[in-house]
Order: C-alpha cells, then sequence, then structure tokens
C-alpha cells in the first residue's frame, strides 16, 4: 500500500510528503491568528523580505542577498523578543483547543452570558454607562495594554461596580479575555465612518472602531438614554430589549465546541493582503 502511495504522489517518500502538509499547516495556522491585527502587517512584510532574498538570489545580486539574509538569521530573535505577549497567547490558545473540556466550556459561556445580561439590565435602568468587549480569536493585547490589568473571574457584581459614576475604573471598556476580565479602563480605536448616526456618543464609535479591526463583541449602555446597543464586525444592533439581548448574547458568545471551523484558506490567504490597518485610539467615554 506505501508503495502504490509514494508512486501516485510521484515517487515522493511519505515522509516528505508529511512535512509539507505539516508546514503548511503551520502557515495556515499562522495566518488565521493573525488576520485582523497588527500582527498582519508584520507577516506582510516578512514575505516581502522573502520574496526579495528569493529574486536576488536568482538574479545574483551577491550584496543584497547577503544583506537579506542576515535580516532574515537576526530577525528571528528580534521577532520572539517583541512578539513575546502575542506568541505566549496564542500557546494558550493552543493549549485550550486542544485540552479544554467541552462540558465546562459551555458551562462558562452560559455563565458569562448570565452576568452580562444582570449587569447590563442593571446599568440600563439606572442610566450608568458601559463598554464591555469579549475577546473572540483576534487578541485584544494592544487595547488591554492601554488598561488597568484586573485579571479577575467575571461577575455582574464586580461589572456593575466598575461602572459606577465617579470611580477610578469607570472611565473607558471593560475587555473580556477568556471568561475573564483581563482590564478595565482600556482605550479602544475610535471609528472615523461617517455613516454613524450624530446622536451616538463616543462609546459607541469606539465599540465601532474595535469592530472594524477585530472580530470582538462590544455591548454598551448609554448614560444618556439606558438602552442597551452591541457591536460585531462593525454591525451595530441598537435599542435592544430583554430577548433580543439575550438571543444574540446566545449567537456570539455560546460556545458549541462540536462545530468545525468553517473559515476558507482561499478566504484567508485573500484576507493576508486585503486586512485594514488598526486606527488609533481614543478615549472611549460617551
Amino acid at each position: 500500500m506505501f508503495s502504490w502511495l509514494n508512486h501516485f504522489l510521484g515517487n515522493q517518500p511519505i515522509v516528505s510528503v508529511l512535512d509539507i502538509v505539516i508546514v503548511w499547516a503551520v502557515i495556515y495556522t499562522l495566518i488565521k491568528y493573525a488576520r485582523k491585527t497588527r500582527t498582519m502587517n508584520l507577516l506582510q512584510g516578512i514575505a516581502l523580505i522573502l520574496v526579495a532574498k528569493f529574486l536576488s538570489q536568482t538574479i545574483g545580486l551577491q550584496t543584497v542577498d547577503w544583506l537579506l539574509g542576515q535580516v532574515i538569521s537576526w530577525g528571528v530573535v528580534a521577532l520572539i523578543i517583541l512578539f513575546q505577549p502575542e506568541l505566549r497567547k496564542a500557546l494558550e490558545n493552543l493549549g485550550r483547543s486542544l485540552f479544554r473540556n467541552r462540558q465546562s466550556q459551555r458551562n462558562a459561556s452560559e455563565q458569562l452570558i448570565d452576568d452580562l445580561e444582570k449587569s447590563l439590565l442593571y446599568m440600563s435602568k439606572r442610566k450608568i454607562g458601559a463598554l464591555i468587549s469579549i475577546e473572540n480569536e483576534d487578541p485584544l493585547l494592544e487595547y488591554i495594554s492601554t488598561g488597568i490589568d484586573l485579571d479577575s473571574d467575571v461577575s455582574s457584581q464586580l461589572l456593575i461596580n466598575i461602572f459606577i459614576p465617579n470611580t477610578p475604573l469607570h472611565d473607558g471598556a471593560v475587555i473580556i479575555s477568556d471568561y475573564r476580565i483581563a482590564a478595565a479602563s482600556c482605550y479602544l480605536p475610535l471609528s472615523e465612518s461617517r455613516t454613524i448616526p450624530k446622536e451616538l456618543g463616543t462609546r459607541h464609535r469606539a465599540a465601532i472602531g474595535l469592530g472594524e479591526v477585530t472580530d470582538a463583541l462590544t455591548l454598551i449602555v448609554s448614560e444618556e438614554t439606558g438602552a442597551i446597543s452591541i457591536v460585531k464586525n462593525d454591525f451595530l444592533h441598537r435599542d435592544l430589549d430583554l430577548e433580543e439581548l439575550h438571543q444574540l448574547l446566545l449567537q456570539y458568545l455560546y460556545t458549541d465546541t462540536d462545530e468545525e471551523d468553517q473559515s476558507s484558506f482561499i478566504k484567508i490567504i485573500k484576507d493576508f493582503w486585503n486586512e485594514k490597518t488598526p486606527k488609533q485610539g481614543g478615549n472611549s467615554n460617551e
């Protein structure tokens, strides 16, 4: 059987074919993880350097080829140092995807939805402004770093307490990562879209701005009207009632680990060259 397979594959050893498959799997995973983040710009630069290295070697530009070789050799060490937080996050995500318990993951999603609903409804009735972002696949480390680290369990009581007016942490966004409150008082990127209604404040513009550059889910409570809104992928769901809020939270946050990833490799390759550069952040107050 192995002899037939080797012949079918052009007499290439099975190990060589496996080697190519593993390399492509690593590249695919890397591009998928980095898309819609600042890391994508870095990968585009690396791709251009590799292309330039190939062309200089093919044409015979020895000096240029040597210089690019030095850049590649030392660049690996520099990238590990500069992107240590992103690499750590990627390894944590890999470990969770391999060893997470499916039932506990579902329970964590249900508990998160329950805490969010309780806190949003409480703040809505009292017109307490709030801005809460939940990390999905795209890492939010650059925005978490702008706030105050908490690394605490999510609870409706804590979320409410954070956004009580005139308290130290109420000014800015709360970011939830891996079912924990990573940080509070965070700055989010403000959207520059001219289609945003003028009656919406800075909180809504910050939520939409984050949705334009990441796949995070952001929840807003208006300080003026108490209305609850949700932003996902720069789409704004406004003035939600209890039933609409519950259905959207289920749609965006409930985790069913039996579902397969439907992402297309071709689509990700196209996104590799078409991603937008994140805009500079601003204060996420209404």
